[in-house]
């Protein structure tokens, strides 16, 4: 079963939410260690298979979202990490962390402030690039998902844009541009996949009755005579992260 490490510290504030649906999708454990822990015990990373850098606002994006955070990473664990991908393992930063991958050049492009200036919180519907490799997205669609973001803004240059189109690097596409996004990006991935960065937040929109419209969602399912659902699409992401660990376990003990 798959071990979760989820990196907290210095404005982090998503570390609650991301465990819970790690759990709920049944991984094995999940532990939340702040920063300086790990860098105290570095060896602590080698002991799980996923790796998550959850949303929050880490320095209080005082020095731009991410850049003080991925600078603290990049000087004490870069290395370690870089293992965890050779290893073939699963790294997913969410909002403020896929800022930090970004700032890492562990995922493409950079994350800017709004276009609008403007702090943004609400929900978006999301289009999922059917092409995309990722073992996060095996068989999810199109879904919704809320935003809450200063600095969403994706962008990258236009020889690397074709080169994510070209790889199927793009992995979720904002059907409205919230926030000036290159070509509507939302999520890109890295590593065949198994790096992934997601602006909006999937920890945040896992029970049915987190849809800010559930009880019209509701009202109409009862009049279609429906089952109305306990969770959201956004559960699958965890779900598939567990499940391609537990794949990955059986075919290192069959080799």
């Amino acid at each position: 079963m798959a071990k979760v490490l989820i990196l907290s510290g210095f404005g982090i504030n998503c570390e609650e939410e991301s465990k819970y649906a790690f759990e709920l999708a049944g991984a094995k454990q999940v532990d939340i260690y702040h920063i300086n822990d790990l860098i105290k015990n570095k060896s602590i990373s080698s002991n799980y298979e996923i790796l998550c850098f959850p949303g929050g606002f880490s320095f209080g994006d005082d020095l731009g979202s991410g850049k003080a955070f991925a600078n603290i990473v990049r000087n004490n664990l870069l290395d370690e990490i870089n293992e965890f991908i050779e290893e073939k393992k699963l790294i997913i930063g969410i909002c403020n962390g896929f800022q930090v991958l970004t700032n890492l050049n562990l995922l493409p492009g950079a994350l800017a402030h709004n276009k609008s200036g403007l702090y943004i919180d609400k929900w978006v519907k999301l289009k999922i690039n059917p092409e995309n490799k990722s073992p996060w997205l095996t068989g999810v669609t199109d879904i919704e998902l809320p935003i809450a973001h200063g600095e969403g803004n994706y962008q990258i240059n236009s020889k690397a844009l074709e080169e994510l189109k070209s790889n199927n690097q793009i992995a979720f596409q904002y059907e409205e541009n919230p926030n000036g996004s290159l070509e509507n990006i939302a999520s890109v991935a890295n590593y065949e996949g198994r790096v992934i960065g997601i602006m909006p937040h999937p920890e945040r929109a896992i029970f049915f009755t987190q849809d800010p419209v559930w009880t019209l969602k509701k009202d109409k399912l009862k009049r279609e005579s429906k089952d109305i659902p306990e969770y959201l699409p956004a559960i699958n992401i965890f779900n598939n992260a567990v499940k391609y660990c537990e794949s990955l376990k059986s075919s290192v003990k069959n080799i």
